[in-house]
């Protein structure tokens, strides 16, 4: 009977479980979605019973399409940040509230009114951010005391899953580190942060190793599932780092990082050390290989490019869309784009700076708006990969998502990031780094390098190229951001 590994990725859109064998095929997979709440401007939040039903049916269906197959683990990644209240009893107080929500800025205030920003920034790697989940607690000790006085566990998205799963409530540093309050050098809660914030360490789980075996997969589960009973579940890691290792990047091979162009556009890159940029324009996290990254954040890239197609041109197909841009030029013939629809993170950390074109005049067409566009969203990335390279130099970046699919797009942004962009041979996500994670905490094989031994290669490398009117472009796109803050 063949080994399998199964691989669950708890998202914001729905969850995505696949096998893997050992030769690290995907043999199975299915997806599951569930509701986005929005009860109010900036909130989101979801039912975490929804998370738990939707990963039950993909789990369940990811056993059928396996049989014959011996599941021996099951690993977790998920979207990271969001808050899980639960009471004494273990039950969940109120809906989850999500990475992207965008409630607490008093709470951030307050939180860096008690630790100095830079100390922050030192001691966690970030200062103070409205999607983290520490200000959110700190929001509902404020806005909801009720609910806050019955609060005896709080959990990340995925780390729930994992209570459900097993009864065990614990965490690891990859997605512990997007909370506000790891210590990155102990890779421990801070307790002197929390201590001045009046917030007990005990309220969050115990931090162990992104390969530990959590606990093991509870009987009435397994025989809903159709799983092994006592079936070992790893872990993991946070989404962006569990989609890192299961592209190999890793410490073992600084120099090589990530873009991704999904809805949003993210460039991680790993270090050695926990070395924060000092003014916390970009994101350091552990990473679930032992060591760290840094992760760069534009909020609007995809999704730019999905907003301008279903508010101006609803009928058109992406492909068409690209067509168009083509027929424009490099600098979009002077038109620029500041892609910040949704607030942005890196480097301004600025959930009110809002988006624009800028110098359009009768003479430009469709085509230079879209490119724009495009064009933004690269010089958006480039300005964090810019901070990044300066503490963890890159010089590949292995290209994933929908937008590196546009070869238009795919070159871009090489030329634009001056950076080697390379396409992985298969993309299979979080879920695949959690399966990866979980052959080696269960023994499949003694190490990630030698897990990392049987990712697929690369299929394509695309050097950059030096154009004169993407430089000349960037350099006046750099001041929009401050220009504007003036016409909010």
């Amino acid at each position: 009977m063949a080994d399998v590994v199964i691989g669950l990725d708890l998202g914001t859109g729905g969850v995505r479980a696949i096998a893997v064998d050992l030769q690290g095929q995907v043999v199975a997979q299915t997806t599951q979605s569930y509701p986005l709440l929005t009860p109010r401007p900036g909130w989101t939040e979801q039912h975490p019973a929804d998370w738990v039903e939707a990963s039950l049916k993909a789990l369940g269906e990811v056993a059928e399409q396996t049989e014959g197959q011996q599941a021996i683990a099951l690993g977790l990644s998920g979207q990271m940040h969001g808050m899980v209240p639960l009471d004494g009893d273990g039950q969940v107080i109120r809906p989850a509230i999500l990475w992207n929500d965008q409630r607490t800025g008093a709470a951030v205030a307050e939180i860096e009114t008690a630790v100095p920003r830079a100390e922050l920034i030192q001691r966690t790697g970030n200062p103070a951010i409205t999607g983290f989940q520490l200000p959110k607690l700190v929001w509902l000790r404020n806005q909801e005391p009720q609910a806050y006085a019955q609060v005896r566990q709080i959990l990340l998205p995925k780390d729930y899953l994992g209570y459900v799963l097993t009864g065990a409530a614990v965490s690891e540093p990859s997605d512990a580190s997007g909370i506000g309050c790891l210590n990155l050098a102990s890779r421990q809660w801070d307790r002197e942060i929390l201590n001045v914030l009046n917030i007990s360490p005990d309220l969050f789980p115990e931090v162990v190793k992104s390969t530990a075996v959590a606990g093991r997969l509870k009987s009435e589960l397994a025989e809903r599932t159709g799983l092994p009973a006592g079936l070992p579940v790893v872990v993991g890691g946070g989404d962006n780092a569990a989609a890192a290792i299961g592209l190999g990047i890793s410490e073992r091979n600084l120099g090589r990082g990530s873009l991704s162009i999904g809805t949003s556009g993210v460039i991680f890159a790993p270090c050695d050390r926990p070395t924060p940029d000092p003014e916390g324009r970009v994101h350091l996290f552990c990473h679930a290989d032992g060591g760290y990254h840094l992760l760069g954040v534009t909020l609007a890239a995809g999704g730019a490019l999905r907003w301008y197609r279903d508010t101006f041109a609803p009928n058109m197909a992406f492909a068409d869309l690209m067509a168009l841009a083509e027929q424009s030029e490099p600098g979009a013939r002077g038109v620029l784009f500041l892609p910040h629809l949704a607030g942005e993170r890196s480097p301004y950390l600025d959930p009110d700076t809002r988006g624009a074109w800028v110098n359009l005049s009768l003479a430009h067409t469709q085509g230079d708006l879209i490119r724009a566009v495009l064009e933004g969203v690269a010089f958006s990335l480039r300005a964090a990969l810019e901070v990044i390279q300066d503490i963890a130099p890159v010089k590949q970046l292995l290209a994933t998502g929908g937008g590196v699919r546009s070869p238009l797009w795919f070159h871009l942004l090489a030329d634009v990031l001056g950076t080697e962009l390379v396409a992985p041979k298969a993309e299979e996500g979080a879920a695949y780094g959690a399966a990866i994670l979980a052959m080696v905490g269960v023994g499949a094989y003694p190490s990630l390098e030698a897990a990392f031994e049987i990712l697929p290669e690369a299929i394509e490398a695309v050097q950059p190229r030096t154009h004169t009117a993407y430089e000349a472009a960037f350099d006046r796109y750099t001041p929009l951001y401050e220009s504007l803050k003036a016409v909010r």
